[in-house]
């Protein structure tokens, strides 16, 4: 042992001047003296070894190392469990139930270990930060990495549909109006994600964005939670229902606006911007002075203007949110609101009005129709067992979390007046239902922007009352300890079963539609095969939109989905296939082409939502199959492609 450098203890036969001498054991070493010792004897009394030398004291020392690294275990158990479960997930035959029944029963332990892990972790007030983080990111990879590493492609037609028109602008080399592109147009009006991607494909040299939009919704989480962290610690230090809302806003976000979409990007800028105006513009928030109120005004407008330019429903529910803010005293600055109702306006009488001349007679028609702006319509209501049970899944999941937030805000009084900003925030969004349909999605998308604030005070509900560590502490001491042992249970087993139950639920509410979703590399094929084949001027025809590459060269190439058209004219074809089909598709001119598409995606799309069942679609094939007026062109497991012959119908 090298000379210890600290103050040694006295020999116990030297005791200090006016005191009595105390027995001193090799078990309990005097550290009352500061009188030196010589080195000889200090060696040779085994009573007077240093104390500070931690070495002297292994046992004790690895005990406290072992104790302060053990939610690594269950963190690293659960992601153990997730990495068989998706080596031994087989996603090549999906029932109606999508993912749920697929995955292997190895995934749904690593849940509840990583859940219970959590929370044991979170409640502990000696934990640093540092492990409640690491298991929300563990989350996140469970949550919104599994499908990236299941699926061979990217999921979500309206996904590849986004990878379509950023091809669109790499190939026109600039934006296009509606002469040109027809409907289309919409997404050359509001450009900015798009461009931004359109950038990055260039930037990566990649062919197209398909090779790694599989992997946004992680991505795209993974924006959302530092402006999330920085809302909630406007109101409150307590680092766990910090974290607790944090894992809850992701558990009950299923609602699968983070695919790879201007809404994901847009949703995570609007949080930006709440998070800066809460901490910046609140009277005893930073910036004060013009010069800093200058900076954040300037930051404010960047965020902003990237979400006018991007995205046609956030600004509106950013405005809803500043102009909810303004009523609370504290946050009355009317700068945020002004600043980004000003750029809106300019953005929609501008670049944007020609879609918003078009489409203002029906918005304008939609206002105060709550009843028509929460329906799902014809061709989105669930159908079949499968389909069923994890719509209502979702459904339960939102109404417990809602339920919970409403039992924080009565529970939790401190929270009522410190942290009403974020209440009125989640309760902005709710005037939206009396403005607009947005296509039969509005309730998801007022969820999703509720969703921040409602999980702050859910997890407010689940958790003891916010308060320092000190009061925790005397608390504890001043309680009997079997009244202690049942307080114990409640506000730990409970909430406990009420976390990993909502943490369970997100499984099916977000993955139960994969069916619909997933696209077989066989399916891609195909398409591809198709759209190689085509040439300007050409027609593609299809039951609904739900494949890949369904609006591939849709500046040069016509997209028909009759499931779209009247019902009497769906029902016609239905009555009447090949013939019917032949007269829609007969006005394609040479050297176009028109072609008869019918996948899998398109059946599942079909089917689990009310539209035709599989025996029709079935019969619509066979009929195309066997008519003369049509040729096979390809063929394979997941579906067929037809050409409309031009000859009238003759043998080639």
């Amino acid at each position: 042992m090298r000379p210890p450098t600290t103050p040694r203890e006295r020999s116990a036969s030297e005791p200090a001047p006016g005191r009595t001498p105390t027995p001193v054991t090799p078990d309990e070493p005097a550290t009352t003296s500061t009188d030196r010792t010589p080195p000889s004897a200090e060696a040779s009394d085994p009573a007077h070894e240093p104390v500070t030398d931690l070495s002297d004291l292994p046992p004790a020392w690895s005990g406290r190392r072992a104790r302060a690294a053990w939610p690594a275990l269950p963190l690293l158990v659960a992601l153990a469990l997730w990495g068989y479960a998706v080596r031994h997930t087989d996603v090549s035959r999906l029932d109606d139930f999508g993912l749920v029944t697929a995955l292997h029963p190895s995934f749904w332990a690593g849940l509840a270990v990583l859940t219970a892990g959590f929370w044991f972790t979170v409640r502990d007030p000696r934990r640093p930060g540092a492990w409640s983080a690491a298991y929300v990111l563990g989350l996140l990879v469970m949550e919104r990495a599994t499908q990236a590493v299941l699926y061979p492609t990217p999921l979500y037609a309206w996904a590849w549909k986004h990878d379509g028109v950023i091809d669109h602008l790499l190939t026109a080399g600039g934006l296009q109006s509606a002469d040109q592109v027809g409907d289309m147009a919409v997404y050359d009006q509001w450009p900015g994600f798009f461009a931004a991607q359109a950038a990055l494909v260039r930037l990566l040299g990649v062919d197209s964005a398909a090779m790694y939009m599989a992997w946004w919704p992680l991505a795209s989480s993974l924006m959302l939670l530092l402006p999330l962290l920085l809302i909630y610690r406007t109101f409150t230090e307590d680092r766990r229902l910090i974290w607790t809302a944090v894992w809850l806003f992701f558990v009950a976000n299923w609602v699968g606006q983070d695919y790879f979409s201007p809404q994901s990007v847009a949703f995570a800028l609007h949080l930006g911007v709440l998070a800066v105006v809460l901490r910046r513009y609140g009277r005893s928030g930073g910036g004060r002075g013009r010069r800093g109120q200058a900076v954040w005004t300037a930051a404010l407008a960047v965020l902003v203007v990237a979400i006018v330019i991007s995205h046609q429903l956030t600004p509106g529910m950013l405005v809803a949110s500043l102009l909810a803010l303004c009523l609370v005293r504290r946050y009355r600055d009317w700068v945020p609101v002004v600043t980004t109702v000003i750029i809106f306006l300019a953005w929609c009488l501008t670049a944007a009005l020609p879609f918003l001349s078009a489409a203002l007679p029906d918005m304008l028609r939609s206002v105060g129709d709550v009843g028509g702006n929460v329906a799902t319509g014809y061709g989105a209501t669930p159908t079949g067992t499968g389909a069923v049970a994890t719509s209502w899944a979702a459904r339960l999941l939102s109404g417990s979390v809602l339920l919970l937030a409403v039992a924080g805000v009565w529970r939790q009084r401190v929270l009522r007046h410190r942290a009403l900003p974020l209440l009125v925030i989640a309760a902005a969004p709710l005037p939206m239902f009396v403005a607009s349909s947005y296509g039969s999605e509005m309730i998801f998308r007022v969820l999703m922007f509720m969703l921040p604030g409602v999980a702050f005070f859910a997890a407010a509900a689940i958790l003891p009352k916010v308060r320092t560590l000190a009061g925790e502490a005397r608390e504890k001491e001043a309680q009997p300890a079997a009244p202690a042992a049942r307080r114990r249970a409640l506000t730990t087993g409970v909430p406990l079963l009420a976390l990993l139950a909502g943490t369970l639920a997100f499984v099916p509410s977000y993955s139960g539609k994969d069916r619909i979703n997933y696209f077989p590399p066989a399916e891609v094929d195909l398409v591809q095969r198709l759209f190689d084949e085509a040439g300007d001027g050409s027609m593609v025809v299809a039951a609904n939109r739900n494949y890949p590459l369904a609006y591939a060269e849709y500046w040069s190439v016509d997209h028909y989905w009759f499931l779209d058209d009247d019902r009497r004219h769906v029902d016609a074809i239905v009555r009447s296939p090949a013939a019917t089909l032949a007269r829609d598709m007969a006005g394609v001119e040479r050297p176009g082409r028109a072609y008869f598409l019918l996948t899998q995606g398109q059946l599942a799309n079909s089917e689990m939502n009310g539209q035709l069942t599989e025996a029709q679609l079935t019969r619509i094939r066979d009929s195309v199959a066997g008519s003369p007026r049509f040729r096979l062109v390809a063929e394979n497991s997941a579906g067929v492609i037809y050409e409309l012959r031009q000859d009238g119908g003759a043998a080639r």
